[in-house]
């Protein structure tokens, strides 16, 4: 990374294991930024400059480059607490072109394309229900991998929420846990079928399905990447007592 990106000293290991193991040496700096944009968006430059343990301002001028080229936007205010005189915080987003351009490797285009047509084949050749079923089938693979970490953070539903966004994170998902007045979302910033999903919504039914028989609990489907949202967030009532800052099983984050 550019010099002015290790104007500051690189966090202490406590710090820097909350933020993934990121360190001030990077050496894609726009792609360390927007996986993090991935994963805690809306976030503003001070706080991925914390995760980063770089200056604000050497943060803001990668957004900059970043917004310029319509990978990343922003919203504001962030928070919901009141605030001082001022321009409120700018909370950055990725942009469905960033998605495209940063997701992680758990899909390519060709794969893309492949999945869709199989999809649009056994829709025309077996009908709705033919696809719905091909879902649940994915969804249950998913929830095998993704069970024995969840059970093994015991039985608190808050736990296992958190143990839940961990193993998704682990599987590319980009997903951290953030509180809720009553319970916890679990955010995903990245997903391998956000765009076959956008003409097939059985893919995100079966698994939001998935994610309350893995963890015992109804959970609450609020936005997907497929329906044009920044990230898929699902709500789990009741899972509350998530600590504040990012946490490495299902980073947490306010």
């Amino acid at each position: 990374m550019e010099s002015n990106l290790r104007s500051r000293p690189a966090p202490s290991a406590s710090s820097a294991e909350r933020a993934g193991g990121e360190t001030a040496t990077h050496p894609d700096p726009r792609r360390a930024i927007a996986e993090l944009v991935s994963r805690h968006g809306p976030v503003t430059a001070t706080v991925l400059a914390d995760l980063l343990g770089v200056t604000p301002a050497a943060v803001r001028r990668h957004l900059d480059s970043l917004a310029a080229d319509g990978l990343v936007t922003f919203r504001e205010p962030v928070g919901v607490g009141p605030r001082g005189r001022g321009r409120p915080a700018r909370g950055f987003v990725l942009t469905g072109a960033g998605q495209d351009r940063f997701r992680a490797d758990v899909a390519c285009d060709s794969r893309d394309d492949l999945a869709a047509g199989a999809l649009r084949f056994l829709d025309r050749t077996a009908g709705r229900d033919a696809v719905a079923a091909f879902a649940r089938e994915r969804a249950d693979a998913l929830r095998q991998r993704l069970g024995p970490a969840v059970d093994a953070a015991g039985p608190g539903l808050a736990e296992r929420t958190r143990a839940l966004a961990g193993a998704l994170d682990d599987a590319g998902y980009a997903a951290s846990t953030r509180p809720a007045a009553t319970g916890t979302q679990i955010c995903q910033g990245q997903c391998p079928v956000h765009r076959i999903a956008a003409d097939f919504p059985e893919l995100c039914e079966a698994e939001t399905a998935a994610f309350a028989s893995v963890l015992g609990a109804p959970v609450q489907r609020l936005s997907t990447l497929a329906g044009g949202a920044h990230v898929c967030t699902t709500h789990v009532s009741g899972a509350g007592g998530n600590p504040a800052g990012p946490a490495r099983s299902g980073r947490t984050m306010r």
